[in-house]
């Protein structure tokens, strides 16, 4: 008798509207070739989520591809109520994660740290729990 889940992997990258989408979608895609070539199969959204409204595609995107365990990633520093919204109402665990800066060369233009949106992240994910709880 096997008894292990059949998990589906999605992976969403989120962005916040003043940073570029193109870092966070990048990063993405260098993660999902990551995984692919040491893990297998994940399903990758294109949908990059900037505000709430992207939120809802991506949520729409992850369920109609069947997955049932959700990276949100932080390629640059996110929109925090639209990521921890995707967390909340993704029915299934959800992981937050966030890229460093790889090389030091893109901290500046194309604001490539992400560290300072998973501290916020992470904040903003223990003020939505603790609501959800009371």
């Amino acid at each position: 008798m096997k008894n292990l889940p059949e998990v589906k992997l999605g992976i969403v990258a989120v962005s916040r509207d003043c940073f570029p989408m193109s870092l966070s979608e990048r990063r993405r895609e260098a993660v999902v070739a990551s995984y692919k070539a040491k893990y297998g199969d994940i399903y990758e959204s294109k949908v990059t989520v900037e505000n709430e409204v992207d939120m809802r595609k991506a949520l729409a995107d992850v369920q109609a591809a069947g997955v049932n365990a959700l990276v949100v990633y932080l390629g640059n520093f996110g929109p925090e109520s639209s990521e921890i919204l995707l967390v909340k109402e993704f029915e299934g665990p959800a992981a937050v994660i966030a890229a460093a800066e790889e090389s030091g060369d893109s901290l500046l233009d194309d604001r490539g740290d992400a560290y300072c949106g998973m501290l916020n992240a992470s904040y903003n994910l223990k003020l939505t729990l603790m609501s959800v709880q009371t």
